[in-house]
């Protein structure tokens, strides 16, 4: 996936008191934080973008404190979905929708210099009184408490954090490349956890032409599909345990150990009696000496019922095989 598409929310739309008051709201009555935030809207706004549904987002307006003052915005079906707010872990049903959780860990003097700039700025209040806000301690409801109470604490629950804020690009680049590779993964991964797909190439893509061309001879479709099948045993058997193994490697009147690996135990292969064991080949091939046991899966009745084979059977018959 190439161009994925972005669906973006703050929580504060979400807010359903006004954004001043919310400091006030969490610190000296705790247990009314649930109706700072219209949460049961939330989840289900983002249950219904999961689903492939759009949704209207409310609009929050930071001078007026209200979200209805603006008319609501309408978010589409995307392939991500970023849901930002600096309260977004502290409730656990909202934390569960995450598949990524990203604290953004930007320096105290940063954040109190972005909120003077702001105040200073957007809200016409002299630094005398912002200052006062952020740190007077002797007030819970004040920025700097409400932070060390409320939002700090939330760290705890995210899965990456990022000193520096947006000027670290080397973390902003690895949480990039690994949506991507989220994205790009296929269908079947997700449902099945131990399936692995081997990424496509232009050099696989090539030959799934050539097979798939009517125009193709038997000799070469023979010849393309065994080097298909020769990529995927190769990369089956990347996928299997190893252990640690040292050997001494000969250079001239010296000697030198070197590290490499060794599968952790024998090998066996299991042919499903189907397609002629048209991948025992590529086994042999990559696996020198390898035994090989086959099995034939019939289906009885006019049904087509398959026959299960039990476990135990199946167990049996791998450990003759491997021996």
């Amino acid at each position: 996936m190439l161009n994925p598409a972005f669906a973006y929310s703050n929580f504060d739309n979400f807010s359903s008191i006004g954004y001043d008051s919310l400091s006030c709201t969490f610190c000296t009555q705790k247990c009314v934080f649930s109706d700072a935030f219209d949460t049961e809207k939330l989840l289900a706004s983002m249950d219904k973008l999961r689903n492939g549904q759009a949704v209207d987002i409310p609009n929050y307006d930071f001078k007026s404190y209200k979200n209805n003052v603006f008319p609501p915005r309408r978010v589409n079906l995307s392939d991500v979905i970023i849901l930002e707010g600096i309260l977004i872990f502290h409730d656990p049903c909202v934390r569960e929708l995450m598949n990524m959780k990203i604290f953004v860990d930007t320096d105290a003097d940063v954040r109190l210099a972005r909120r003077i700039r702001r105040d200073t700025v957007e809200k016409n209040r002299d630094i005398g009184t912002v200052l006062d806000q952020v740190s007077n301690y002797s007030c819970n409801f004040f920025v700097k408490p409400a932070f060390d109470d409320f939002i700090l604490p939330t760290k705890k629950y995210a899965d990456i954090i990022i000193p520096r804020g947006g000027d670290n690009h080397v973390a902003i680049d690895l949480i990039v490349q690994h949506i991507r590779t989220k994205l790009g993964q296929h269908d079947l991964c997700k449902i099945y956890p131990n399936l692995y797909v081997i990424h496509s190439t232009f050099q696989i893509r090539g030959m799934h032409t050539l097979i798939r061309d009517s125009q193709t001879t038997k000799h070469d479709f023979v010849f393309y599909a065994d080097r298909l099948i020769r990529l995927v045993v190769e990369h089956g058997l990347g996928h299997l345990p190893f252990t640690e193994k040292q050997v001494v490697n000969p250079t001239g009147k010296l000697t030198s150990v070197y590290t490499g690996v060794d599968f952790c135990k024998r090998l066996c292969g299991v042919s499903i009696i189907r397609s002629n064991e048209s991948m025992e080949n590529a086994l042999r091939a990559c696996c020198k000496e390898i035994k090989i046991g086959k099995i034939l899966i019939h289906r009885e009745g006019d049904n087509g019922q398959q026959v299960s084979i039990p476990s135990m059977i199946v167990f049996h018959f791998l450990i003759n095989v491997f021996l």
